[in-house]
């Protein structure tokens, strides 16, 4: 049977193609950036001026928490964790749900710009310093990590039958990040991601409906080879399992709410919504869609592994490198033209607002540049361009760095060590919300340094200290909890001093 996606189609797969589809892409992305930055003053870029629609705002977060790296590793994990990834896909919805109903108010009651002045209003400079610390190290560290794996898929597959050196590919792709998130900042990136999140979500619909054809399966055939399959099991009721259900239950949750509630790079977007009904309006949409989009990622892998054992093709030792390969070396020109951009879309959707988000950060929290009253606004606005430009510098010899380094063993360590820097964020901010305890000065840091210290030393030793138990996501909670409980025993020992008597006590809710 033939779809026009076999060999005959192969044949006419050159990297000049896929070169040339993302080319068209980018021409498209950076016509609506320039149309939607055109009058983009400070107030568009940094908030878009509270005036985007929450509809807009909820389709561009699919692609922003999908990111390359979930694009490319989801469905090639099936066959290792079954579907178990979607039980805390389901912790994602009690997330969304609480940042709606406790963070998104007192974000909009404060009128932050950046979330990390409520730790500035609670607790003094230092502590806000420390939250978005935290925020700018994970967040680079991350970011550079998800374009290197990105990067890699393009380098392997397109630039090196053109001689393109790495360095050169990367360049080109944070030069492209800059050419449309510069001048718009966030009134552009609303729209933009939500284009890119409709290229995404056709990108893993498509590509089942090619996998699909080539198999012989209509629709009903496709959902009846994921429900027979062993790999689409969901539940593990074993406790001392990472995988066991509550652990990963509530672990989305805690992760949703401390890796988007407590981040500036989710949260920004959101709090350019109008109102806090309309941003709840736009998490709970999300909220509510990110279930089917992530059904379609883990049965997509059940059907890949099945082409693959069906057609004798080995499976890649990393399986990463599953849905890439197929895609792109055999499944035909339409499969890797969906792959292609499938991929971009999601690459560029939660790695683009990473520079605007951290611009942000750094120009409100160590800046302060808001209440620079001796600067004018053109001086205002040239620094917040210049701040925006070197972040795009640092990505880039991160991720130049990542390279260097040549083993995809330090780019797991770096997605772990990025993880443990939102326990404290956690901490901070539980603390601020349901404690009166007031803390300052010098210690914050060394406390929320100390806490993921002593988690990584467990993650390290549980099996052998605990008897057996094993560490998953709940870390991130123990983590929380170390902060919060050391700042409240120093703050009781009176070592943590308050350096402004005029901070406030917990805001009410």
């Amino acid at each position: 049977m033939s779809h026009g996606f076999g060999e005959d189609a192969q044949a006419n797969m050159t990297p000049w193609l896929i070169l040339a589809v993302a080319g068209v892409y980018f021409g498209v992305l950076c016509t609506i950036a320039w149309w939607t930055g055109r009058k983009a003053d400070a107030a568009g870029y940094f908030l878009g001026n509270r005036q985007s629609p929450w509809y807009i705002v909820a389709f561009g977060l699919i692609g922003d928490s999908l990111s390359g790296v979930t694009y490319i590793s989801v469905p090639g994990k099936v066959a290792v964790d079954r579907f178990g990834y979607f039980q805390m896909v389901l912790g994602y919805v009690l997330g969304y749900a609480l940042i709606a109903e406790v963070l998104i108010p007192m974000y909009y009651r404060l009128n932050l710009t950046s979330i990390y002045g409520f730790l500035g209003e609670r607790f003094g400079s230092v502590a806000q310093k420390t939250g978005s610390g935290f925020f700018l190290l994970s967040r680079m560290l991350g970011a550079a990590a998800r374009l290197y794996l990105a990067a890699n898929v393009f380098q392997k597959f397109v630039f090196e039958e053109m001689g393109v050196p790495f360095f050169v590919t990367v360049s080109g792709i944070i030069l492209l990040m800059l050419a449309y998130t510069l001048k718009g900042g966030i009134r552009t990136l609303v729209w933009t991601d939500s284009f890119q999140s409709l290229f995404l979500v056709l990108g893993v619909v498509l590509s089942l409906v090619i996998i699909g054809g080539d198999l012989g399966l209509g629709v009903g055939g496709m959902v009846t080879r994921v429900w027979e399959s062993e790999m689409s099991g969901v539940f593990n009721w074993d406790w001392r399992s990472p995988g066991y259900f509550w652990k990963q239950f509530l672990s989305g949750a805690a992760i949703t709410l401390v890796m988007t509630g407590l981040d500036q790079n989710n949260m920004q977007k959101s709090l350019s919504c109008p109102t806090p009904g309309t941003a709840k309006k736009n998490l709970y949409s999300f909220a509510l869609v990110q279930v089917p989009v992530n059904l379609f990622f883990l049965s997509l892998g059940v059907l890949l592994f099945g082409y693959a054992k069906e057609r004798g093709v080995a499976i890649p030792t990393s399986t990463d490198q599953l849905f890439p390969t197929l895609a792109l070396q055999h499944l035909g020109t339409w499969a890797a033209v969906v792959f292609v951009l499938g991929l971009t879309a999601a690459t560029f959707n939660s790695a683009d607002s990473v520079l605007t988000t951290l611009t942000t950060s750094f120009c409100f929290d160590f800046l302060g540049l808001e209440q620079r009253e001796d600067l004018s606004t053109a001086q205002k606005d040239r620094r917040r361009r210049w701040v925006h430009f070197g972040f795009a510098m640092l990505l880039l010899w991160v991720i130049v760095a990542f390279k260097a380094a040549g083993t995809m063993a330090v780019i797991d360590l770096v997605f772990k060590l990025a993880s443990f820097t939102y326990g404290p964020l956690l901490g901070l901010f539980a603390l601020g919300l349901a404690t009166r305890v007031r803390v300052g000065g010098p210690w914050v840091p060394v406390v929320c340094v100390a806490a993921p210290i002593v988690c990584w030393e467990l993650s390290q030793h549980s099996a052998t200290w605990l008897g057996g138990y094993k560490f998953g996501t709940e870390l991130l909670l123990l983590n929380g909890a170390l902060t919060m409980s050391g700042l409240v025993l120093l703050a009781r020992r009176g070592s943590l001093k308050l350096e402004d008597s005029s901070l406030k006590e917990a805001p009410r809710l």
